[in-house]
């Protein structure tokens, strides 16, 4: 416990009071057409933070500027890959994404409320797990890796044509197990260096972690284009990067345990816009 205790002392004397990002009074707005909220009240379920605040806002202006615009926004690729994709027809049933859903803009406002519960399958539904339920069931083809490319480009699309709309995921009713199992992850100190998704995104945000400027952790721009990986990052995969990064095991990607912390992180942005697909560092 002593030696926990000692290794957890100095990951945290890392962080240090971060200089201004950006300015604090600039507006998200894409394409000079969608605006975004990315600073509101927090939800009532919060009892750490009482304002919410876009990862967006954490971030230079530089960074800033690449979200703004779809011609400077590397993340566009990729949906532009998937548009592609989704006309595609896939797997021995011989369909495709439009064969029943026509254009990707029918799925405005999915993107808002995911994850949700589907009554069909008895559990809580991410992006993923639907797309590859229209994969496996409809088209007849074989389902895509959580974390593949292909995966990644079809859920930016997903998300792309919900931006700008309010994110309102469901807590109650028959999500509720699997959000309270969210929270508790959330709040469980994990690896050698015994820190929690709290320990940075609530309790220190708005600090730097040696070169990081920490955020609040909200995942509505994903899935988001890393600069430093310069792809697009699932939100599975931060999952996993971030506990691996306290030195601990992390769950799988796609795991319930994903799931349910997905279902809850996402509830805690609840008022802060769809950015997806955002710019990070």
């Amino acid at each position: 416990m002593k030696f926990n205790t000692m290794t957890a002392a100095a990951a945290l004397a890392l962080v240090t009071p971060a200089m201004l990002a950006a300015n604090p009074d600039a507006k998200l707005v894409v394409n000079g057409q969608i605006e975004m909220t990315t600073e509101t009240e927090a939800p009532e379920h919060l009892d750490g933070l009482r304002t919410i605040r876009s990862g967006w806002t954490f971030r230079t202006e530089e960074t800033q500027s690449l979200q703004m615009d779809d011609f400077d926004n590397p993340a566009m690729i990729y949906v532009d890959e998937a548009r592609d994709a989704w006309y595609a027809k896939d797997g021995a049933a011989d369909q495709s994404c439009a064969s029943c859903h026509e254009d990707p803009e029918s799925l405005e406002g999915l993107r808002a409320e995911l994850p949700k519960w589907n009554e069909e399958a008895g559990k809580v539904y991410t992006a993923e797990m639907y797309v590859n339920e229209c994969r496996t069931e409809r088209m007849e083809a074989e389902p895509w890796g959580w974390d593949s490319q292909e995966m990644k480009n079809m859920t930016a699309l997903i998300s792309s044509v919900s931006r700008g709309m309010t994110v309102d995921v469901q807590i109650d009713g028959p999500v509720r197990e699997t959000w309270e199992r969210g929270k508790e992850i959330y709040y469980t100190r994990y690896g050698q260096l015994e820190l929690a998704c709290a320990t940075c995104h609530e309790e220190n945000y708005d600090m730097n972690i040696r070169a990081d400027h920490l955020s609040q952790g909200h995942i509505n721009g994903f899935p988001t284009y890393r600069l430093k990986q310069a792809n697009l990052v699932s939100m599975h995969n931060r999952f996993n990067g971030c506990i691996r990064d306290t030195r601990g095991v992390p769950y799988e990607i796609g795991s319930e345990d994903f799931v349910a912390l997905e279902l809850y992180v996402a509830s805690r942005g609840n008022g802060l816009s769809v950015e997806g697909p955002a710019v990070r560092n």
